[in-house]
């Protein structure tokens, strides 16, 4: 409907669900990314959007409750696409197990940029990696369920939103 209206640019798609556990207990959280500009704003960085009544545990509760390590979480520098109005920035959120678990990972956008509009660029898409013990990265993909070891870590880095407007219009 916003691209049909010419409203706005696109944002980071749906939710980036997570979710990792072994036999003993399960979890599951959702990843902001980046929001799309308009023709009268900015978009936001690290919200989520195109969904309601979520928001992500804090790190220190994370990990005081849970297996893992919160290696970074952060604002996903220049993910926004350019424009007279910026797209808003995806967050690289990336997770380490203290013992074996399972991770599964359901996003959008990995292949698909976020759309600029009225001349505005599109947003960076979202990567999901692995990271194994001896440095290898592999791109699991926008849906994908894996095993992960103790030293291995799985790198979120979730799309940032479309730019609006041309930049020469500054």
């Amino acid at each position: 409907v916003l691209l049909a209206f010419q409203a706005c640019a696109a944002s980071q798609g749906c939710m980036n669900n997570l979710t990792f556990g072994d036999d003993r207990f399960g979890y599951y959280e959702t990843i902001a990314g980046g929001a799309g500009a308009g023709p009268t704003w900015e978009g936001r960085s690290g919200v989520h959007t195109h969904c309601t009544n979520t928001r992500i545990t804090d790190p220190e509760i994370l990990e005081r409750r849970y297996p893992v390590l919160l290696r970074q979480f952060a604002l996903r520098p220049n993910s926004g696409g350019a424009g007279k109005h910026r797209g808003g920035d995806g967050v690289v959120r990336e997770i380490e197990p203290l013992r074996p678990l399972v991770m599964s990972i359901l996003s959008e956008r990995r292949t698909l940029h976020p759309y600029g509009m009225a001349g505005g660029d599109e947003g960076a898409c979202g990567r999901n990696l692995l990271i194994k013990k001896e440095g290898i990265i592999v791109n699991v993909g926008g849906r994908c369920s894996t095993s992960l070891d103790v030293g291995e870590r799985l790198r979120i880095e979730t799309p940032g939103g479309g730019g609006y407007g041309t930049s020469e219009n500054c």
